[in-house]
């Protein structure tokens, strides 16, 4: 009788295994994969308007220059005349209205610029601006303007139609819950593309909806700075959370100075109102005002804003938003012709000036054109990803589960010291962020409530069924 051999010691039976734990980012990424298809799903066509209608905008500055090159441009002459002789050539042409501000000629082919507001026919928002030959004092025209950067009526029509859809402050809602949730999908794309495989991330050799997502995450990952970066300068000038950010920049102390029009006073906390006078021609004249402006290191181009009233100086500023940007400014008084305040663009504080460049990298002023071309790529870009968006979301679906969506329920995987912070930084954005904040969290309700009652219902059936 044989008897069986002892069991070694090495190999006697374990007690098993426990499960391995799931990792944070393993409970949470199903999460993120939820919120980015649906945000994408929702979002697409407001982006969609975004990028068509920025795209159209960054290429309407070279545009201008050729539909109104007529206006714009005169042959260089000999010597420029003063500009109180070109001021007065446009008030002969265009008697009607006040003169708000006045362009000098900025370049040897340049003409000059003569503001007018109150102009019958003219929007209230808008200027008439006038646009003399500085070698002639001929009128060569006149286009209605909007904005500090001057757009004429193209690009101001592109402006407004990318602002709001033409729709007036209800439109501009559009063009923030757009900018709200860009980067968010933005970046939930680049973090779920980095957490994939290498081998999943391939283009080359594959096909169908592999293909197209691999086209979607690569063009996305190089992208996503960009279309961060739109959508935070995008909220700096919105309604809601535009509005948040000035009050923060002020509690910090960092919202933009403005050179004080009164005679003698420290930097404002405004600018002069237009100018009430109709030919701007107070006190020294706008040649000395000028010649002043220039003794305190005031290059073109520059910007003459008449006195508000008999208690304001004249207000001289520098308005080139390119590289460097030019936003120096001097008051000027009208009876002496002395420079009585002085705010240099290097004295502003940090967040001023870095709102001032975002914006004009922004709207493609910075950098000129090639910040335009930048801009058009980024539009490209983000109008490829969409349809990208949409044909995986095609080629996903299975009869009649067409789109299917992604599992529901996956915040129930995701453990409380992750998703309770996550749950205040919601509440704060929904704060600060309104458009973002509020709809995401009516998608979290909306996911949790839903996901509840599937589960609800399916235990209900299967205890019928048993």
């Amino acid at each position: 009788m044989t008897t069986a051999p002892s069991t070694p010691t090495d190999e006697a039976p374990q007690p098993a295994a426990t499960p391995p734990t799931r990792s944070s980012w393993a409970t949470l990424r199903p999460l993120i994969l939820r919120l980015h298809f649906y945000a994408g799903i929702v979002v697409a066509p407001f982006l969609l308007v975004a990028a068509l209608t920025g795209l159209l905008y960054a290429a309407s500055f070279q545009a201008e220059k050729i539909v109104y090159d007529h206006e714009l441009t005169v042959p260089v002459g000999d010597r420029k005349l003063p500009v109180s002789e070109q001021v007065a050539a446009a008030r002969k042409a265009h008697p009607q209205g006040t003169v708000s501000a006045v362009r000098p000629s900025p370049e040897a082919d340049a003409t000059t610029r003569v503001m007018l507001s109150g102009v019958p026919g003219v929007d209230p928002d808008h200027t008439l601006a006038v646009f003399v030959d500085p070698y002639t004092a001929k009128v060569r025209g006149a286009l209605e303007q909007y904005g500090s950067t001057g757009a004429l009526p193209l690009r101001t029509w592109i402006d407004e139609f990318h602002r709001d859809l033409h729709l007036g402050e209800t439109g501009r809602l559009y063009s923030e819950f757009a900018a709200s949730w860009l980067w968010v999908i933005a970046g939930g794309g680049v973090v779920l593309w980095l957490s994939r495989r290498r081998a999943l991330r391939k283009v080359r050799g594959t096909s169908g909806r592999r293909r197209t997502l691999g086209l979607h995450g690569s063009v996305g990952l190089w992208a996503a700075a960009g279309f961060v970066f739109l959508s935070a300068t995008g909220l700096t000038w919105s309604t809601y959370a535009g509005a948040n950010i000035g009050e923060l920049r002020t509690a910090l102390g960092q919202e933009t100075p403005t050179v004080s029009a009164a005679a003698g006073g420290e930097h404002g906390g405004h600018e002069a109102a237009a100018g009430a006078s109709g030919d701007a021609a107070h006190g020294v004249g706008l040649d000395k005002v000028l010649t002043a402006a220039r003794a305190e290191g005031l290059g073109d181009p520059v910007e003459i804003v008449p006195p508000a009233d008999a208690e304001s100086a004249y207000v001289v500023k520098q308005v080139q938003r390119g590289w460097p940007t030019k936003q120096d400014s001097v008051a000027v008084d009208p009876a002496s012709g002395e420079v009585t305040d002085v705010l240099r663009f290097a004295d502003y504080p940090v967040l001023a000036k870095l709102t001032r460049w975002g914006i004009d990298l922004h709207t493609g002023s910075l950098f000129g054109l090639p910040n335009q071309l930048a801009l058009m790529l980024l539009a490209a870009a983000l109008i490829l990803l969409i349809l990208w968006g949409y044909r995986m979301w095609w080629q996903r679906g299975r009869g009649s589960a067409f789109g299917r969506p992604l599992p529901r329920g996956a915040w129930q995987q995701v453990p409380p010291y992750i998703l309770v912070p996550s749950l205040a930084v919601i509440a704060v954005l929904g704060y600060f962020v309104p458009l973002l904040g509020i709809p995401l969290a009516a998608f979290l309700a909306a996911d949790i409530v839903l996901g509840e009652i599937a589960h609800r219902k399916g235990r209900r059936s299967y205890a019928e069924a048993g």
